[in-house]
């Protein structure tokens, strides 16, 4: 009896000390409070799933890694941390490089494979955010999975650049144990889907935190119609063409006190600190099926900023926010089995419509990722408050910006 008593205790204590994937939920859509459902008004149209996957063929996959609690022990916990994947056609075509562009507002971060972006114009893979001591594992996981699921180019060689990108959990979670392995990689990737996408402390944003609330992942997406010709006689004018932009970002950045939402300072109301400078990071990734070429999607990246800059950051010194923008049109343009290709693309003139749109979804994605959250404690007993949604709805009211 002794023995088996003892034999049960080793394994408690085994599976608490290693992270444990969650399952994912089976539904989100029912289970989610957003912003809007808080009476945030938004400027915009959003899509169906108001996500970065209302753009058709973005998947969208989560681990996320949670186990332990107490005092830190480096390498044993807590552990909260995780990863997130974005495959921006598809599993169906994981073969067929996107047009893409990055910029970096602030670069005290890593966004592994920008150098061949910039030079190639295009994104040969998925994107995968984790924690920023895990860039490296998560880079080599892309690469092993890529080969299991990919194929060698025209001539037989086989390369890969990874984009994977980081932000910041030491906070909360046992950063320096190196608790993201190329399993769980391989689950966010192989788990990546269409449909609703869960937010806040999921994926690579589980240990997140954003203007001193609890942060994470959050997501929106716009409806942009673009028609040509509006200034000419109506027998000129074009029809207008339906376009989606989304938006998907990892938020760990801003000071409490600069937190505004739809122009009520929030932050000021609800003060409180978690620590004494602005040292986290944003990564964020938007996806449109609007035809555009990579100078286009950086102008695109370049976007974000401004959205982010709504809800009040600066962007301070110790964050690094690094963006990066893809289209899905213009398929199998990268092939080299004809000597030229068919482009489309939109005119830099028809371009305000999709920037009007990055700016509103990367706007409503912050505030997203505030509201459908949970209040965490994790290494050391650090607790970081989730923004209490009756008070946002009454701060709302006060301000006569409550939506009904």
């Amino acid at each position: 009896m002794l023995v088996l008593l003892l034999l049960l205790l080793l394994l408690l204590n085994v599976d608490a000390r290693e992270p444990q994937p969650l399952p994912p939920r089976s539904t989100i859509a029912q289970k989610q409070v957003r912003a809007r459902d808080l009476g945030v008004p938004f400027d915009g149209a959003p899509g169906p799933l108001n996500a970065i996957t209302d753009v058709a063929g973005v998947e969208v996959g989560y681990t996320t890694l949670i186990s332990g609690e107490g005092k830190l022990i480096i390498g044993k916990g807590p552990v909260r941390t995780g990863v997130t994947a974005i495959i921006p056609r598809g599993h169906d075509s994981l073969n067929d490089p996107v047009y893409a562009g990055v910029f970096s507002l602030n670069g005290n971060g890593e966004m592994t494979g920008t150098n061949w972006i910039e030079e190639s114009g295009f994104l040969e893979g998925p994107v995968v955010i984790t924690n920023t001591h895990s860039v490296g594992v998560a880079r080599d996981a892309v690469i092993a999975w890529r080969i299991k699921h990919g194929a060698a180019d025209a001539t037989g060689y086989w390369w890969s650049l990874p984009l994977v990108a980081e932000t910041w959990d030491g906070w909360l979670n046992d950063t320096n144990g190196f608790h993201v392995k190329p399993e769980d990689v391989f689950h966010a990737l192989d788990s990546a889907h269409g449909g609703a996408v869960e937010e806040g402390s999921v994926g690579g944003g589980t240990g997140m935190i954003c203007y001193e609330f609890k942060g994470g992942n959050g997501t929106a997406s716009r409806k942009i119609d673009i028609k040509a010709g509006t200034d000419e006689p109506a027998q000129n004018a074009s029809a207008a063409r339906t376009f989606t932009v989304g938006v998907f970002l990892q938020a760990n950045f801003g000071r409490r006190a600069l937190l505004t939402i739809a122009g009520v300072p929030v932050g000021k109301e609800i003060p409180g600190t978690v620590y004494g400078e602005d040292t986290g990071s944003c990564i964020a990734v938007v996806a449109t099926d609007a035809p555009l070429l990579p100078n286009q999607l950086k102008r695109l990246a370049r976007r974000v900023s401004l959205g982010l800059a709504r809800t009040g950051t600066i962007s301070g010194n110790g964050s690094g926010d690094l963006f990066i923008a893809f289209s899905t049109a213009n398929k199998n343009v990268w092939a080299p089995d004809q000597a030229t290709h068919n482009v489309q693309t939109i005119p830099n003139d028809l371009m305000d419509p999709i920037f009007t749109g990055v700016v509103q979804a990367t706007e409503e994605a912050v505030v997203n990722a505030l509201v459908d959250n949970q209040t965490m404690t994790g290494a050391n007993n650090h607790r970081v408050d989730a923004l209490p949604q009756d008070r946002l709805r009454t701060l709302l009211q006060k301000y006569n910006r409550l939506q009904q």
